[in-house]
């Protein structure tokens, strides 16, 4: 956090390659720093951080209006095409102590498909690799992001039939993260507004966590 008037959050997206992942921080971003494109191999190779300018007309607080500002972690894909799982969780790590060992990190954002289904290997791999890179704690500190809901919509799917119609393990796994999901549309370039509903989203669920952070120096 900066001062009064200025808010930063610390987040970090995770995921499969072709997820929307890089795509995801844009949007949260309201930027292209990240390389989004379609590819048969993984495209992010490398962890990098995003900033975002700051954002007005989101946060009040003591009666006043406070600038917000994003940033976000990029990461390489897990699985990764030409990473190993060992060379993935050590550059995540070593990113995340680096950007922020500091200020701490305020939430992690796993990426899934909304329009490809959840499996149980998926789901046990990434929680798997979740909990060593945040440790015990892990799931106070991590939201779904479901990116492609457009084409969920597409096939007659809003945000209630999704979920009721959704897998086993899908559900069991927001269920497990008190429910901190959000649905995110996969446009070239995301409205104001839409991009507007998913900060407020994301910091409902930092502030009713307190705007606790996990630092670096909590994990062993």
């Amino acid at each position: 956090m900066a001062d009064s008037n200025e808010i930063t959050i610390n987040l970090v997206v995770l995921g499969k390659a072709q997820t929307g992942k890089s795509a995801a921080g844009n949007s949260l971003l309201g930027s292209s720093d990240f390389e989004s494109r379609l590819s048969p191999s993984s495209v992010t190779s490398c962890c990098s951080l995003g900033r975002s300018r700051r954002i007005l007309g989101l946060i009040r607080r003591n009666g006043c209006e406070s600038a917000l500002r994003v940033r976000v972690l990029d990461t390489p894909s897990y699985p990764h095409s030409g990473l190993s799982r060992e060379q993935v969780r050590d550059a995540v790590r070593a990113a995340l102590a680096h950007h922020f060992g500091e200020e701490g990190l305020h939430l992690a954002l796993l990426v899934l498909r909304a329009d490809l289904p959840l499996c149980p290997e998926e789901s046990d791999d990434a929680v798997q690799f979740i909990q060593e890179l945040l440790g015990p704690t892990w799931k106070d500190f991590t939201a779904v992001l479901l990116t492609h809901a457009d084409k969920a919509e597409e096939a007659g799917y809003n945000e209630e039939t999704y979920l009721h119609s959704a897998s086993s393990t899908l559900l069991s796994l927001l269920s497990s993260l008190q429910h901190k999901y959000i649905f995110l549309h996969n446009h070239n370039s995301i409205i104001k507004e839409e991009r507007n509903i998913v900060l407020r989203k994301l910091l409902n669920f930092i502030q009713k966590n307190n705007y606790q952070v996990l630092l670096k120096d909590s994990k062993e």
